[in-house]
């Protein structure tokens, strides 16, 4: 796969994605990312609908339960046709295991490509204060990204969800070949919102992402195709 920006679809409805992407002349070219608010809406007829007008799909429901239960909703999330989906890594070794076994068996049987299985590392939102405060972790931000990076590689995932801030120590302990797919996105004159570790197109990109997400910044904009193209110009960056 091509790295992508992942266009983050955050709309509370099926109309809504539909008036954005109909500004896109060619909306097959596009990488979109279905959220927890869009699918608990409009449920697996959003994805089809997508599906049907050629774009590539990241469903991010960062599933987190007992292993087996990942496992039967995986089938369901690989005989949709998505390309990427998550899991949490928190949820552990045999949760992860069981979730890429759970979307071999639903895109064999519905007869598609397995999609890529990223493990959400810690989210964007989340401080060194947080870290240490709230989840009760003496590591170091970077060197717990590192651990639950390792864990979900060991765990059979293709790639992981992390903060761009520590890209050049997840490439330098688990290589280049792993997918690193960055949240956080933002050009320097845009609003950070609810995002505590951000990071521009360009850098991320030079640092080893394979993809980037961008929501807000394209979504909400007044002109979301010249932002989505300013996002383009900067990721596309030597």
């Amino acid at each position: 796969m091509n790295k992508p920006i992942m266009i983050a679809l955050d709309f509370p409805s099926v109309s809504q994605v539909n008036q954005f992407l109909n500004q896109f002349e060619d909306p097959s070219q596009l990488t979109v990312k279905i959220g927890m608010e869009l699918f608990y809406q409009a449920g697996p007829e959003v994805v089809k609908q997508i599906k049907q007008r050629g774009c590539k799909i990241f469903l991010d429901l960062k599933l987190f339960d007992i292993p087996h239960t990942v496992e039967k909703a995986m089938e369901q999330l690989g005989a949709l046709g998505v390309d990427y989906t998550t899991v949490h890594t928190l949820g552990g070794q045999a949760m992860m295991e069981a979730a890429k076994r759970g979307l071999k068996a639903g895109a064999e049987k519905a007869g598609l490509p397995e999609p890529h299985l990223l493990g959400v590392t810690e989210l964007t939102s989340i401080s060194q204060t947080v870290l240490k405060n709230e989840q009760n972790c003496k590591l170091p931000m970077n060197k717990q990204v590192v651990a639950l990076a390792k864990l979900a590689q060991k765990s059979g995932c293709d790639g992981v969800i992390t903060s761009a801030l520590e890209l050049k120590d997840l490439t330098s302990a688990l290589g280049t070949d792993f997918e690193y797919v960055v949240p956080g996105i933002r050009m320097q004159q845009d609003a950070a919102g609810d995002q505590s570790r951000v990071a521009t197109p360009a850098t991320a990109k030079a640092d080893g992402a394979f993809a980037i997400v961008v929501g807000r910044p394209i979504t909400q904009s007044q002109n979301p195709i010249a932002a989505y193209e300013r996002y383009i110009k900067d990721w596309n960056l030597k």
